[in-house]
């Protein structure tokens, strides 16, 4: 048997994973309780990026539309538009932008159209635009009112402002032409917003492309790539580390999504904050089991001692030494429980004395009962007989078989008595060749009268060439009992089918009965001494049976039976044992 772990061990690994345990548990929480901290940080310093992003970005707006309404008032400028000539409005506007763009972003461009978004003149470097601007015409549905909104062209992203300007006419206002300020989103702005917002990077992303990004081509490409459309704070994982996103829609001048605009903010300062922390944490965690254990094994090394020595006076409890006591110490809990097991010990002395006196007269009350039963099936068949033959006018056939019953159970009776004799001093008789038939036959005899009387019928199945070496006459008692307990389970009739068959190096022998079966009661201790299952004596006849059996060589069992009675089996040797 392998070596069981000692108690002091036991309260030791389990006072070591206690601590274990628990400082985990603080560990994590404070981990994260800090790493909750740091997000939260984090968190704020991208909204904070994000709104001084809405200032600053509104700032230029609001000045290009400011600008864009002045123009259109100007009188100067509607006088030249109301001359359709290209070259005067060109010029017109020159001279009004240049003036106007000293207080605009450098990179601000100034067109003016016609009513169907034809450029008649372009300023400020815009001529990416093109000769015709859509967002004109989109914008027409909102005329007179001033119009911004976001705008992709050739691949690059634009906001733009669009200003209609207007002239009294005999039947109402009349739409000159239109001008269009605006700055496109490149990197250049994206690289001043950084500068401008504490740190943060900028990622502008229009139709699933990346247009202009403070941040290298490879991860920008990939941040466009999973970020998804949403108000709140993402975490995104990369090859190059993890980012904290917090992307804006950029609307067009319809109000649809034209672009996303996401600040973009490293885990890294995270990253290596919890990384310190969790290098404090082990080594706290590492000291204190340390110390834990330490301080575990003297305490248990003290509190442990009372048990141990009431372990060594339990074990030679276990060896039968009732007179053993232990120490009682003081009138705390380890003294009670020494007080305890001596009071203990006490009881079980006296106790164990009287158990034995009181089973030695049950044992001898018991085997008695079991005997007169075993007796009387045999001591009937002889008063039986004797009765008959002084009673009765018989021949000298009858007389003969009366006789033989008379023999037979005498020889019974004196078998098992010395059956008895022979269990309790464990002798066995030298075995003998038998017909197994005959042994059957034999048992089969003694019970047929009972049998017939009950309405019983007993059939066997034995081949008569079958020899064994057996104890005859107790193998002859074994089926005795088998058959005997048969018709006691049976008293308003029923059959008892007995066969025999060969099976390699062995025989075995069925006893199957009608009757009530055997009571699931009893059945896992159906072979044990004194186990009767309700019937008359006390069970000693099936512990006795199979003792003999099993000093042949062989064994005796009970199984289920298709008959809904009672089903025996016996396996015998075909050698001597």
């Amino acid at each position: 048997m392998k070596n069981r772990p000692s108690l002091l061990w036991k309260i030791l690994l389990s006072t070591s994973l206690a601590i274990t345990l628990l400082l985990a548990l603080a560990g994590w929480f404070v981990q994260d309780q800090t790493s909750s901290a740091l997000l939260r940080n984090l968190q704020n310093e991208v909204e904070g990026s994000f709104g001084a992003y809405q200032s600053l970005w509104q700032a230029r707006a609001e000045n290009l539309r400011s600008v864009s309404l002045v123009l259109s008032n100007m009188s100067d400028v509607r006088a030249a538009f109301q001359t359709n000539d290209r070259a005067t409005i060109r010029d017109t506007a020159a001279e009004i932008w240049s003036k106007a763009s000293q207080s605009t972003q450098s990179n601000a461009f100034f067109l003016v159209t016609d009513p169907r978004g034809g450029v008649i003149a372009s300023l400020g470097g815009a001529q990416v635009l093109g000769s015709d601007i859509d967002a004109v015409r989109t914008a027409a549905n909102r005329f007179p009112a001033q119009t911004e909104g976001f705008d992709v062209e050739n691949g690059r992203l634009y906001e733009l402002v669009i200003t209609p300007v207007y002239v009294q006419t005999p039947s109402g206002p009349g739409l000159l032409n239109v001008l269009v300020a605006g700055f496109p989103v490149d990197e250049t702005v994206a690289r001043e917003l950084r500068q401008q917002t504490g740190g943060s990077d900028f990622v502008f992303v229009a139709r699933g492309q990346v247009v202009a990004s403070t941040l290298p081509a490879a991860q920008s490409r990939l941040i466009a790539a999973q970020y998804r459309r949403e108000p709140k704070l993402q975490r995104l994982g990369l090859a190059g580390g993890e980012f904290a996103v917090l992307g804006n829609t950029l609307r067009s001048i319809e109000g649809n999504p034209a672009g996303d605009l996401l600040v973009v903010r490293t885990f890294d300062s995270i990253q290596r904050n919890l990384d310190a922390l969790l290098r404090n944490l082990v080594l706290i965690w590492a000291a204190a089991i340390v110390a834990g254990f330490a301080i575990s094994g003297f305490l248990a090394h003290r509190i442990l001692k009372p048990i141990r020595q009431l372990d060594e006076a339990a074990a030679l409890i276990a060896r039968q030494e009732y007179g053993t006591r232990v120490a009682e110490g003081g009138n705390d809990e380890l003294g009670r429980l020494a007080r305890t097991f001596n009071a203990m010990c006490s009881s079980i002395q006296g106790a164990r004395e009287e158990l034995i006196r009181q089973e030695r007269i049950s044992t001898i009350g018991r085997l008695s009962s079991s005997i007169v039963h075993d007796l009387r099936n045999p001591l009937a068949s002889i008063y039986g007989g004797a009765e008959m033959m002084m009673d009765g006018d018989l021949n000298e056939t009858q007389q003969h078989r009366i006789a033989s019953s008379i023999y037979r159970s005498s020889r019974a009776v004196n078998d098992l008595l010395q059956e008895l004799v022979d269990v309790s001093r464990g002798r066995n008789q030298a075995p003998e060749s038998c017909r197994l038939s005959e042994v059957i036959g034999a048992a089969v005899d003694t019970h047929v009268r009972s049998a017939d009387q009950q309405g019983v019928q007993i059939h066997t199945d034995v081949d008569s060439s079958i020899e064994l070496p057996l104890e005859r006459a107790r193998m002859e008692r074994v089926f005795l009992n088998l058959i005997s307990n048969a018709l006691e389970a049976m008293p308003d009739g029923g059959s008892v089918e007995i066969s025999a068959k060969r099976n390699g190096d062995h025989v075995m022998v069925q006893v199957d009965d009608t009757g009530p079966g055997i009571p699931a009661s009893v059945r896992a201790r159906l072979f044990q001494p004194f186990v009767s299952g309700g019937k008359n004596g006390l069970g000693l006849g099936l512990a006795l049976s199979r003792q003999t059996v099993l000093d042949q060589g062989g064994d005796l069992w009970a199984e289920e039976s298709e008959m809904h009675g009672a089903r025996f089996r016996l396996r015998l040797p075909c050698s001597p044992a």
